[in-house]
């Protein structure tokens, strides 16, 4: 069976109480965006399941689950599944928008996964430290990344016994040899199931919209041997800059230009050494804790800042 006819039948399914569709239908549908417009299968699943909510006046919280079967996260790895994870809440992080209700980090003896749970869907709140069978919840991918989203069909069930939460993180030091395009001052899409960063005002997936300003480091550590991509996330690169997301505001208003702010950052902490920890998604390195090491091991970094530069 082709991809394109199992991702039809789990798309005829989830509109099966709702719309007279045929597996083939939905088939030739997908197919004509991926083979005749050469786009994406994610994105074409994601546009056909679209037309059918418009369709049939449905919001996506409602589809149905078109069968669920209970995971474990670090098993994820498709987009818009319908599953039942059983987890324990290891850290809740502040939303940055008000149609987020709670979001931050569940595990289970897999590994940990970002979660998000959306204010419309009117849901009980999780408690850090607890665990949870959470039954019909919506994997998510971006660039490679995979979360779950709570929905108003989640079913949320405390569990007297503690799951067992396995270590999915990485380490690594080096130098801070570069600060990527993307760092400093950013927007991001505010719409409620997008975190996408902006490019020129615009989202990739949601066109041009009033963007939510965000802080982040997306970084490269040498340490003479190995290189490692990592990001530093709002949280973090306040610590590690010691400037806040409003400071940052200010000064990209005081200079008219966001860009100000990538450039103070890459003067305060570019060539200094650091050792990081964090899981890993896709190629890039999450850290959500990090240290900066002594100074012999920053003179090794000022001469790993001159080879990049020179290279």
């Amino acid at each position: 069976m082709s991809d394109l006819r199992t991702h039809a039948e789990e798309i005829a399914s989830q509109f099966s109480d709702h719309l007279d569709l045929t597996v083939d239908e939905v088939e030739e549908r997908l197919d004509n965006l991926v083979n005749e417009y050469r786009v994406p299968v994610d994105e074409a699943r994601r546009s056909v399941t679209n037309s059918y909510l418009d369709e049939a006046g449905m919001e996506r919280d409602d589809l149905g689950r078109g069968g669920t079967q209970e995971v474990k996260l670090g098993d994820i790895d498709a987009d818009e599944q319908w599953v039942d994870i059983t987890v324990k809440l290891v850290d809740l992080w502040e939303p940055r928008s008000d149609s987020i209700s709670q979001v931050g980090l569940v595990g289970d003896e897999s590994g940990t996964k970002k979660f998000v749970a959306f204010t419309t869907s009117d849901l009980p709140e999780l408690e850090e430290g607890k665990s949870y069978k959470l039954s019909n919840v919506v994997t998510d991918e971006y660039q490679g990344n995979f979360s779950v989203k709570l929905n108003r069909t989640t079913t949320i069930t405390e569990l007297d016994e503690e799951v067992e939460v396995g270590d999915d993180s990485s380490e690594a030091e080096g130098a801070l040899v570069d600060i990527q395009s993307g760092s400093g001052l950013i927007k991001r899409c505010p719409e409620e199931d997008c975190t996408r960063v902006l490019q020129n005002g615009r989202c990739s997936e949601h066109g041009n919209v009033e963007g939510e300003f965000d802080l982040r480091i997306k970084g490269v550590l040498d340490d003479g041997a190995d290189v490692h991509e990592v990001i530093f996330g709002r949280e973090m690169t306040e610590e590690l800059t010691g400037v806040t997301l409003e400071e940052a505001k200010q000064r990209a208003m005081d200079a008219l230009d966001t860009t100000v702010v990538a450039e103070d950052m890459r003067t305060d902490v570019l060539g200094r050494y650091y050792r990081v920890r964090g899981p890993t998604f896709g190629r890039y390195l999450l850290v959500d804790e990090f240290e900066q090491l002594s100074a012999p091991a920053a003179a090794d970094a000022s001469a790993l800042l001159s080879d990049a530069r020179s290279s």
